[in-house]
């Protein structure tokens, strides 16, 4: 107490150490100066590691008052003395890259520098390589130091409880243990070393499967010198089923805290491949016992997948159970329904991110159509918006009244794929969608939907759904496995996905721009992904594959050979953020090639997620509906609109930000959109474009309108830059085949037709004879050379 009898203030407490702490190693510049320490020491390090190699003699007796001959005086030498001869001796070098590697990594957050194998494999060099230096090397003997103290102990007690034999055996088993856990060393002997070599067998020079040539190569010669022999395939792990945990029903009320993210629904297995009866011509047998998959992310041996730190965590997204409020809602349920001479025998509340579902079950004799038509009276009565009455629960006996919370929960995009049910999905394209409202995790596979419809007024949540869509297929697949078409007439909401280009993004040849807004470039864009629906279609069937998984685990497996056109086919998605515009300017011309699209694409790996904000008659037509079963509808203005997208009414009482209604399989569900803002997407897109990436973007096949002309296509002036390898191939082949040129040389169906003309112009082919092959007029390469010689002279 203060003299005048009033209590003096309490003075507020200060943030604490830890606080204090934390928030000062936060700070950029003191990493960035830590991190300039650790280089710096390295520095001195190796310097004085290195002079004390040279003048360790001299330095350990002189005195205090001299000069040592160490490079870094009297405390280099003092420090080197320390580290070889108190210490690990010659191993005493490996902290030197340590402290190189942890400062680079304090100084530049952005890159992922493989901190956790350099500290690991560096505590196993320090127990390692002392005591085998002390092996071999007696201190006594050479005088250096070569395993320090702790190597010399380490060998003194071994060699008194083992023997020297003993210790011997211990380096090598260590080391082989060692090199089989990491490099998976094959202990296996030749084969011909205990058999007689059979006709036509062969010594099969190595193979390096990431490279493409390479692999061209090794497979012409085997296949010539090896014919008839079979091919040893080995099964696939079967998919691990989740444990499905039943949810607690209490009102009664449902609790929906943290740890309903495990009660979630076990995912399906991927159907496992049969293998076919009857093996196709065009499948090309490999001799030998050949256990080696191709393994396609060797493209991008390095790549690094995007972690969760990039991803902002938000403090309010626990959900929190307001008993007041669901008690005061379910009276004014109550009431009303009483006002109508309505009894319910029971009501049970199911609390979700931001809508809360109440089901109540109706006394007998209560007629469900009379509770559907009070929709607007209960909202009236609790004085919300976007009340929405399910009569009945599909599979329940019940009717749910969907209810949205005074306090709404944020469903970060982080705590959606950090969970469980997304970090271990078998699906092929896994897709996070958000929370529904028992806050169980919606997790969906847009290879089996097989495409899908997003519709929504502006400022609804359409453009962070198409990110949360994106992002999740980033965070789960190889720039190899995956590429995107994307498409936006609006130019600015993907265009932060641009700097990907050379991991993830697709584009026609020669194209300007990786994003596509120009609405003739989509046309051709379209037109191109339909040739290339044309021509995986064409490999699926060679083969007798199903499916683009069917056929791209046999190319792994080595059962078909590239030297027939063959390759690992990547998943395609095509993103359309604005489809009414298009129509609206191009119609029939971009309608078309999507139906084809929707109807054929997903056999070979092409999937459409395609949105707009207009979902009219006029924009998404009947033929586009049918073959888009997989819908997502966020709020839309009208009801018209909400049974335009989903055949059903709902999204017109959708409350926004991010609320959302999934159709799909004929179940439609309200979800929390899962939120991520543009910085975390762009976080997301800078730590892959960081990265080694392709040469260029994915190219799509070359498409040319036909109802352009191609003025001087004849002109030897404006000859294609693949004539004289086309000219080339068919001589040596001897075959004027137009699929011959696709196939070998890549090329889409328009440019291998103008090749061919321009071959036959020249005179190096006959004129077209219908299904027959052309005739090749030039017999031999020697007399192409001359021709090609000749040509190139005028």
């Amino acid at each position: 107490m203060a003299k005048n009898g009033k209590e003096k203030p309490k003075k507020e407490k200060g943030p604490g150490f830890v606080t204090r702490m934390k928030t000062f190693l936060a700070d950029e510049r003191v990493l960035k100066v830590i991190g300039l320490t650790f280089v710096f020491s390295g520095v001195l390090l190796f310097v004085a590691f290195t002079s004390y190699l040279f003048n360790w003699r001299t330095d350990q007796f002189i005195p205090a008052n001299e000069v040592a001959a160490n490079k870094i005086g009297q405390l280099g030498a003092y420090i080197a003395e320390r580290f070889f001869k108190n210490g690990f001796g010659l191993t005493s070098f490996i902290f030197i890259p340590v402290l190189f590697i942890t400062g680079i990594r304090l100084m530049n957050q952005n890159l992922q520098l493989p901190l956790r194998a350099v500290y690991k494999y560096a505590f196993l060099a320090l127990l390692w390589f002392p005591l085998t230096f002390a092996f071999i090397f007696n201190a006594e003997k050479f005088g250096f130091p070569f395993g320090g103290a702790f190597g010399a102990y380490l060998h003194g007690e071994l060699t008194h409880f083992v023997g020297w034999f003993g210790t011997l055996s211990l380096i090598v088993f260590s080391m082989l243990v060692f090199l089989v856990l990491k490099f998976n060393i094959n202990f296996k002997l030749p084969v011909n070393l205990f058999r007689r070599k059979t006709a036509g067998a062969s010594n099969l020079p190595p193979v390096q499967y990431d490279e493409e040539t390479e692999v061209k190569e090794w497979e012409e010669k085997i296949v010539e010198e090896n014919k008839g022999s079979e091919v040893i395939f080995e099964n696939e792990p079967a998919p691990v089923k989740e444990k499905k945990i039943p949810a607690s029903l209490d009102l009664e009320v449902v609790e929906t805290a943290h740890e309903l993210e495990n009660n979630q629904q076990s995912e399906e297995p991927d159907d496992e491949l049969s293998l076919d009866v009857v093996e196709p011509v065009e499948e090309e047998i490999l001799p030998g016992n050949i256990h080696v998959n191709y393994d396609p992310t060797l493209d991008l041996p390095d790549y690094l997948y995007p972690t969760l730190d990039l991803l902002k965590v938000y403090s309010e997204e626990k959900i929190t159970i307001d008993r007041e409020e669901l008690e005061k809602n379910k009276d004014q349920i109550i009431q009303t329904l009483r006002n109508y001479n309505i009894e319910i025998s029971s009501i049970k509340a199911t609390v979700g991110p931001t809508v809360t579902l109440y089901e109540i079950v109706p006394a007998a004799g209560v007629r469900i159509s009379k509770i559907k038509n009070l929709e607007d009276d209960i909202a009236l009565s609790l004085a919300a918006l976007g009340i929405r009455i399910i009569a009945p629960i599909p599979g329940k006996g019940t009717i749910g009244i969907e209810v949205p919370n005074v306090k709404k929960e944020i469903v970060s995009m982080h705590s959606v794929l950090a969970s469980e049910k997304f970090q271990n999905s078998k699906y092929d394209l896994p897709i996070a969608l958000g929370k529904n409202i028992a806050n169980e995790i919606i997790i969906e596979d847009l290879s089996k939907m097989p495409h899908l419809l997003v519709a929504g007024a502006t400022g609804q949540g359409k453009s962070v759904g198409l990110n949360a869509i994106l992002i999740s297929l980033l965070y789960k697949k190889h720039p190899s496995q995956l590429k995107f078409v994307m498409v936006d007439p609006k130019m600015v909401e993907l265009s932060i996905f641009k700097t990907i280009e050379k991991h993830f993004l697709a584009m026609l040849p020669n194209a300007d721009e990786v994003i596509i807004t120009d609405t003739k470039r989509v046309v051709y864009t379209l037109n191109a992904l339909c040739i290339e629906m044309d021509d995986r279609l064409t490999l699926l069937t060679k083969c007798n594959a199903r499916s683009i998984k069917e056929y791209n685990a046999k190319f792994i497996a080595r059962r078909l050979n590239p030297l027939h056109g063959h390759k690992f086919l990547p998943y395609i998605v095509l993103v359309i953020d604005e489809f009414a515009d298009l129509i609206m300017t191009a119609g029939k011309e971009i309608e078309t090639p999507i139906a084809r699209l929707a109807q054929k694409a997903r056999a070979v790996g092409i999937h459409l997620i395609i949105a707009t904000q207009r979902p009219s008659v006029n924009i998404i037509t009947g033929t586009i509906k049918a073959n888009f079963p997989a819908r997502i509808a966020f709020k839309v203005t009208a009801k018209v609109d909400s049974r335009t997208i989903l055949d059903a009414g709902g999204a017109d009482q959708l409350i926004g930000r991010g609320d959302m209604l999934l159709s799909a399989g004929g179940d439609i569900t309200r979800l929390q959109c899962a939120f991520v803002d543009t910085p975390e997407v762009e976080k997301v897109v800078d730590f892959i474009a960081n990265q080694r990436g392709y040469s260029e973007a994915f190219q799509l096949p070359e498409y040319i309108d036909d109802k352009e002309e191609f003025a001087g296509g004849l002109d030897p002036g404006d000859r294609d830059d693949k004539f004289e390898e086309a000219a080339r191939l068919l001589v040596s082949t001897q075959q004027g085949s137009t699929s011959l040129l696709q196939r070998r040389l890549n090329l889409g169906y328009n440019r291998a037709g103008r090749v061919m003309d321009q071959l036959e112009a020249a005179g190096v082919v006959g004129p077209n004879q219908g299904s027959k092959p052309r005739e090749v007029l030039i017999k031999d390469v020697m007399e192409l050379e001359q021709f090609l010689n000749h040509v190139k002279a005028e």
